[in-house]
Formats: structure tokens, C-alpha cells, sequence
């Protein structure tokens, strides 16, 4: 894969500041726009933060929220100390283009698909999960732990302790569905949760750890039906949280 320099993308025109969308999501699609139409090909890297900052008019906080989705979308990858650089994006064969869950209506529509499909999912890995997956499910829950308590979110590790829940149920297609969508699963991998519901974001990642500890005490106990119980907790919660934010938005613009 050749690494282009970023002088060789010149963009036509800064993203149009449409109403009710944020300016991470303009800058996110006009460069997926660039990708599309050839100006960014595979291999190619992106400018600076800083020179994005400054082709589009926005914050640095802006631009880290579009590389941020354009990561989870599959679009491009960061390599600490060289750049960000466009990849080839693999195809999206259930027809969910990650890139475009970013409001707070997408993350609410994304949760309830996860609600139907999580719950089920840890009844199964309760039910048939090996001791060396819930040795490394208890792995993973603490390096949640150490990340919140770092102040970092935990993204990652969250990631994978719903990819491994998948992967104890014994179903490759609970693998693959999670697997495609990626971060998106997790939704302040998309929005800032805390600020959106009014929260302190230490007592809001708190409240994760605990869920997520429900969770797993009774996959370790293996007891299907309070792990069918403690994810459809988890991600309702989410939803409910996520719900009443939105309501007081609506409420607001009225």
C-alpha cells in the first residue's frame, strides 16, 4: 500500500453547515465525499489536525470527533507518530454504513437492534461458555476498570467484551454482525454520553462498570437467565438515557 502525502488531496469546497448537523459530521462527509470520488485512495494520508482545522473553519475537538467516526466507519486508520491514513474499507454486506451513526436517533435505533440481539446473545454465552472465555471475559472487565480509572472510556475494551460474549455463544453470526458494526456498538464511541444526559462522566462510567460486572457474574455463574437480564438492564439503560436527552433537544428547539 503506497502512502501518499497529504499535499496531494485538495479539496473543492468546506462541508456546507446544514441545520440540526453538527460540524464533525460535515467535515466526516465531505471527506468520505473525497474518498468516494477518487480525490483519497487507499494508502493516501490525511493533513494534520491542525491543517484540518483551518481548511474547515473548525476546533481541534471537531476534527478528533470526525477522525473519530471515520475510524469506527472503517474509513481510515491512525498510526500514533506517522498520520492517519485512508484504508481499503471492507464491504458492508448487512447494508449498515457506520459512518452515518452519529445523532442521537441513530444511536437509539442502534440500541434497540442491540437490545433484541445482545440479550439473546448472553443468554447463549451463559449457557455455553468455556472456562478459558470467561477467564478472559474477567480479563477484559478489569482492563475496563483500569481504563475508567485512567479517565479514558473504555471503548475498546468494551468492544471486545461484547465481541467475546458473541464468540461464547457458539453462533460465527453473532460474531460477524458485531464484528462489521464494530465501535458503533458502543455509544459514546458516537456521542458524548455524559455531556448529552447531564452526567459527571466518572459517575457515568462507573454505572458502565457495574452493568457490565452484572453481566458477568452471571455468564460466571452460568445462569442464562440473569445474563439475558443484567444486557437488556445494560442497554436499555443506555436507550432510557439516551431517550430523555433527546426528548429535552426536541423540547428545546420547539
Amino acid at each position: 500500500m503506497s502512502m501518499t502525502p497529504s499535499a496531494a488531496f485538495t479539496p473543492s469546497a468546506p462541508p456546507q453547515r446544514k441545520k440540526h448537523r453538527t460540524l464533525a459530521q460535515g467535515v466526516v462527509e465531505h471527506i468520505t465525499a473525497s474518498i468516494h470520488g477518487g480525490a483519497l485512495k487507499p494508502g493516501d494520508k490525511l493533513p494534520t489536525e491542525s491543517a484540518i482545522m483551518e481548511q474547515y473553519g473548525v476546533s481541534r475537538t471537531v476534527v478528533r470527533e470526525a477522525l473519530s467516526h471515520l475510524q469506527a466507519g472503517g474509513w481510515v486508520q491512525t498510526r500514533h507518530g506517522i498520520g492517519t491514513f485512508v484504508i481499503e474499507r471492507a464491504a458492508a454486506p448487512l447494508g449498515i454504513n457506520a459512518e452515518s451513526i452519529i445523532t442521537v436517533l441513530d444511536v437509539l435505533a442502534m440500541l434497540e437492534l442491540r437490545i433484541s440481539m445482545e440479550a439473546e446473545a448472553a443468554w447463549l454465552a451463559a449457557s455455553r461458555r468455556s472456562e478459558a472465555q470467561v477467564v478472559e471475559l474477567g480479563k477484559i472487565l478489569d482492563a475496563m476498570r483500569r481504563s475508567v480509572a485512567r479517565g479514558s472510556p473504555a471503548v475498546e475494551a468494551d468492544v471486545q467484551f461484547h465481541l467475546l460474549i458473541a464468540q461464547a455463544t457458539g453462533n460465527r453470526y453473532f460474531v460477524e454482525i458485531l464484528s462489521q458494526l464494530g465501535t458503533t456498538i458502543i455509544p459514546r464511541a458516537r456521542v458524548n454520553m455524559p455531556r448529552i444526559v447531564h452526567d459527571n462522566p466518572a459517575a457515568y462510567l462507573q454505572r458502565v462498570i457495574h452493568e457490565h460486572e452484572d453481566i458477568y457474574n452471571a455468564i460466571l455463574r452460568r445462569d442464562p437467565e440473569a445474563a439475558r437480564a443484567a444486557m437488556r438492564t445494560h442497554l436499555s439503560n443506555s436507550r432510557e438515557r439516551l431517550r430523555e436527552a433527546q426528548q429535552q433537544l426536541e423540547a428545546a428547539k420547539a
